[in-house]
Parts: C-alpha cells; sequence; structure tokens
C-alpha cells in the first residue's frame, strides 16, 4: 500500500537557474516563464471499473478463505466425522499462522519485488486450495488450514494494490480506502449465504472446489492486469531468522488459545496453561530481542506512544464490539436451531448495509473528520445492541433486520478511518513504521477477533450456568405450575409410550430442556446488554478525548499567536 502510495504523481516545478555575478544588469535575459506543472491523466473510467472489480474479487477470495470453515463448522463436522470440539481446531490452525504469515510474506514483497511476489504467492495459494479437495481426515485437514493461513496473506495485499493503482492521489486514503477494504468485509455475510448449497453439492469438498476455481481466477488477474512495481528495499537479515520463529510460535499460541480455550473450558484442561505459557514467553522474549536490534522489525518504542496505543485499543474495543453481530447474533440464531439458509434474507440485509457505510463513509472521510464518524459508529452499536437486549426464545430473524443492518454499517464506517490515521502515521515515520503498523493492524484484526469471540463466548456460558441455577431452583414438586408443564409435555408421548411413568420422565426431561434454552436466551440478552454498556461506555471515553484535544489546541493557539 505505501509504495503504491509512493508512485503517486507529483508537482515538478522548473527551477530557474542562478544568475553570474558578473554579468550586467541590463545584459541580464528576460526571466524564462517557469514551466507549467505537468498535470496526472486521467484514468479512463473502464480501467477504473476494471482494476476496482479485480480489487473487490481479490479481497472476496481471500475473505471466503477465511469464513467458508468458520460459518460451516456443523457441516464440516459431519463431513469429517469429528465432535463439534475438534472441528474448531480448523478454526484455530488457521489463525495460529496467519499473522506472521502477513509480516514474513510483506517483508518477502519488500525485497523481492511484488510481480515476483503475486505470481509465486498465487501459485501456492493455488496449490493449497486444490489439495484441501484430497483431505478426507481431520488431520490433513488442520495441517492444510495452518498452511492456508500464510497461503492468503498476499491476497489482502493485492487487494489494496489494484484499488489503489487507479485512484487519484487525493482519493487514495479515502475512497480507495474503502473499496479496498470492501472484498475483505462482504465476505463475511456472503460465505454464509453461499455455502448451504456448496454442501449440499460436495459437502468439505463443495467449498474448496469454488475456493480452487476463485484461487485460478485470482492467478490470471495478475498476469493480465499489471500494477505499479514498488521500489525494492532490503528488509531481512539474519535476526529475523529468530524474531519471525518467536512471532509465529508467540502469536500461534495466543491463538489456538482463545480458539479452543472456552470449548477445553479455561480451568479444566492443563495444556492450555502450558499453551499460554508458550506463547507469553516467546513474545516475551521477542520483545527483548527487538528492543536490542538496531533496525528492530517491530519499532517497539512507536508503537508504545500514546497515540499508536490509542489506535490499537480503539481498533481492540471496536473489534469485541462488533462481535455482537459475529459471536453474538449468529450464536444466538444457532442456538434456536436456525440454520445458514433459514437466515439468507438476514445476510442478504448485513452484506447491503455492509456496502452502503463503505460507501457513506467514503463520501464523508476526510480530515479531522475520523472521531465524529467513530461517535457515530457507536452510537449504532448501543442502539443496535439495546434493542437486541430483548430477544426470547420466540423471536426470529425478521425481527433483527434493523438492528443487524445498523450493526453491519457501523462495522463498515469504523475501520476506515481509523487505517487512514495509523497509516498516515506510518507512512510520515517511514523505516519499519510500516511493517509495525502492519503487525499492529492485523494483530487488532485477528487476535482481537478471536479475543473478543472468546471472552463473549465465556460470558454467555458463565451467565447461563447462573441463569439455570436460578430457574431449577423454581422448578419443584410443590409447584403446581412446573406439574402441570410436566403433564403438557408428557401428554405429547401419549402414542409413543404406554408406561405413564416413562411419559412423566420424558416430559421432565423436556422441562428441563425449556429451561435450559430460556436461560440459554437470557444469557445473550445480558451479552447485547453488556456490548451496549460498552459502546455508551467507548463513546463516552472518545468524547472526553476529543474535549481534552480541543481545550490543548485552544491553550496552544494564543501561545503560538
Amino acid at each position: 500500500m505505501s509504495a503504491a502510495l509512493a508512485y503517486a504523481p507529483r508537482d515538478l516545478a522548473a527551477e530557474p537557474r542562478p544568475t553570474p555575478a558578473a554579468a550586467p544588469v541590463a545584459a541580464m535575459p528576460a526571466a524564462a516563464p517557469a514551466a507549467p506543472s505537468p498535470v496526472p491523466a486521467a484514468v479512463p473510467a473502464w480501467r477504473v471499473a476494471l482494476y476496482g472489480a479485480a480489487s473487490i474479487f481479490l479481497g472476496v477470495t481471500q475473505g471466503l478463505g477465511i469464513n467458508l470453515v468458520s460459518a460451516n463448522l456443523p457441516g464440516i463436522q459431519g463431513s469429517l466425522g469429528v465432535t463439534q470440539i475438534e472441528s474448531n481446531w480448523l478454526v484455530a490452525a488457521y489463525m495460529a499462522t496467519n499473522l506472521a504469515g502477513t509480516v514474513v510474506l510483506y517483508k518477502m514483497r519488500t525485497q523481492f519485488g511484488l510481480r515476483r511476489f503475486a505470481e509465486l504467492g498465487l501459485l501456492f495459494y493455488v496449490v493449497v486450495t486444490a489439495a484441501h479437495l484430497l483431505a478426507d481426515d481431520l488431520r490433513s485437514a488442520v495441517i492444510l488450514r495452518a498452511v492456508m493461513g500464510i497461503a492468503t496473506a498476499p491476497l489482502s495485499t493485492l487487494a489494496f494494490f489494484y484499488m489503489l493503482e487507479v485512484m487519484p492521489p487525493a482519493r487514495k486514503l479515502t475512497v480507495g480506502l474503502c473499496f479496498g477494504l470492501m472484498g475483505g468485509q462482504i465476505a463475511v455475510p456472503l460465505a454464509r449465504l453461499i455455502s448451504p448449497d456448496l454442501l449440499e453439492l460436495g459437502h468439505w469438498h463443495g467449498l474448496y472446489l469454488l475456493e480452487t476455481g476463485l484461487a485460478l481466477v485470482s492467478l490470471a488477474i495478475v498476469f493480465l492486469l499489471p500494477i505499479t512495481h514498488p521500489p525494492r528495499q532490503k528488509v531481512i537479515d539474519r535476526v529475523d531468522l529468530l524474531a519471525i520463529p518467536l512471532l509465529a510460535i508467540g502469536t500461534g499460541a495466543i491463538a489456538v488459545l482463545m480458539t479452543v480455550g472456552r470449548l477445553y473450558w479455561w480451568f479444566d484442561t492443563p495444556w492450555l496453561g502450558s499453551l499460554a505459557a508458550v506463547g507469553i514467553l516467546a513474545l516475551t522474549a521477542l520483545l527483548i530481542l527487538e528492543l536490542q536490534r538496531a533496525h528492530p522489525m517491530i519499532d517497539l518504542r512507536w508503537l508504545s506512544s500514546s497515540e499508536m496505543l490509542i489506535f490499537a485499543g480503539s481498533l481492540l474495543v471496536f473489534r469485541i464490539l462488533l462481535g455482537e453481530q459475529t459471536s453474538g447474533m449468529i450464536g444466538f440464531m444457532t442456538m434456536l436451531g436456525l440454520q445458514n439458509d433459514q437466515l439468507a434474507t438476514l445476510y442478504l440485509i448485513i452484506l447491503a448495509a455492509t456496502v452502503a457505510g463503505l460507501v457513506v463513509t467514503s463520501l464523508l472521510m476526510g480530515p479531522g473528520r475520523t472521531p465524529m464518524i467513530h461517535m457515530t459508529a457507536l452510537v449504532l452499536i448501543a442502539v443496535a445492541a439495546f434493542l437486541d437486549s430483548h430477544a426470547t426464545s420466540l423471536s426470529r430473524p425478521e425481527q433483527f433486520y434493523a438492528t443487524q443492518a445498523m450493526m453491519a454499517f457501523a462495522g463498515a464506517m469504523f475501520l476506515p478511518p481509523a487505517l487512514q490515521v495509523g497509516f498516515g502515521q506510518a507512512l510520515k515515520r517511514g523505516g519499519n513504521a510500516i511493517v509495525s503498523f502492519l503487525v499492529v493492524f492485523t494483530g487488532t484484526q485477528t487476535l482481537g477477533g478471536m479475543i473478543g469471540a472468546a471472552g463473549l463466548g465465556t460470558f454467555v456460558t458463565l451467565r447461563e450456568k447462573l441463569h439455570s441455577s436460578a430457574l431449577v431452583e423454581q422448578l419443584t414438586a410443590v409447584n403446581t405450575l412446573v406439574g402441570e408443564r410436566v403433564q403438557l409435555y408428557a401428554n405429547a408421548y401419549a402414542k409413543a409410550l404406554a408406561d405413564p411413568a416413562l411419559r412423566t420422565a420424558e416430559g421432565a426431561v423436556q422441562l428441563g430442556k425449556a429451561a435450559t434454552l430460556q436461560a440459554t436466551v437470557l444469557a445473550y440478552d445480558d451479552l447485547f446488554l453488556l456490548i451496549a454498556a460498552l459502546a455508551v461506555g467507548a463513546l463516552a471515553i472518545l468524547i472526553l478525548h476529543q474535549a481534552v484535544v480541543l481545550c490543548r489546541a485552544s491553550r496552544a493557539t494564543p501561545a503560538a499567536a
């Protein structure tokens, strides 16, 4: 992305030559008029549309590589013959290698060139996606998913390059940034829209038959549509041979812990503690190593500045808040027994709201507007989450169309302005700041999303246990309403069970299931209310921060005058 911006046309004004000191004034010729600044040639509309479509296609391909599996774990579980917990290792394997793979491939692209990076990277991606068609057991599938986490890294970079290639310099960090993110963001609802038909056609292999076709088309795009070659820089040294493995071990261990920790439960599985210790030790060793390097891979001193801490914190908070849709609402619908094909209209609305949010944000972005855009997004999240907190066991997708559209619109509004601010600071600093920014951005999006999902899922589990215990305390034999409900459930088995005792026992079981369902619904309501409260708190902090900034600016102006 930085190299693409570096190739933006610049105005080059001709400088007059110095006048010889010995020449008389009268003999001096008239000054020649300055040469006009070259005007950048307008990019044809067809080329803008072609490169824009290529950017969105590459982003969608990369996003589907992430979301096709996570959106279809129940179907994949049946295809591979594994349990629910075992199927989540497919997600954990992908996330464990994605962050380190992104950093490694960025450094390789910077040192060896974009063209070679794109061609070899996409060839590798095609091979990995095609290899998924041969995986028939969990072990081989997990290995391929781990390799896939590295293989998809070139696509997000290329999606940005193709969008920035045809954008005028004034719109690279506004319209170009928003539409460069579009493919990856619309891939989340798109994966759930198209996956039911793919599973019917070929189960697990049906998902990756499509993925292989998309990879081949992406490879054709790279060969047919050339883009500007950024300048090469030597950014890899011998110390990276130690730093990159430490980064991979540390982030990989934390990613696996956040993905499967809630399923195995945090305090019941000893190896989770060992995994956390390995991740913390590896990241600590990486920090010590980076502080000793003359040219560190990650600029820790810049990352520890107040501006970058605020930037990283805001990214992390928003990733957790946006878990209301990915972890909260989708989990709630799944708990009610609704599948992807029954939620198609809801996903279409989310898709349309995401596109609308990116378009509107591209028109609103400008200097000094980021706080107002983020305030608007927080208000939308708070209102949507509060309305969702009134859900019941009888709620259906139609009742969440408006709130989930608000949530998707807010998610689309947040990321481009934040990325514009952070990337602008990295460009001003230069050097390794681009890699440092890439680590912060990818880390908050990848690990932040997993931490949010793990935290919100744990909250739902704890609240469900609390509500279940409160409901079970009221289900006593002396309560006449309990006896009537048990008898009502037992009557449903009158034709199947002749023994009255067995019917009563089955009625009691059904009553227990109903109580568990109600407890889970209450837990999700608590989750939505918690997210609404967090959004209001984040809004208050943002308003306070802006007030402090304005006060400092007002004090600095008279002093400067």
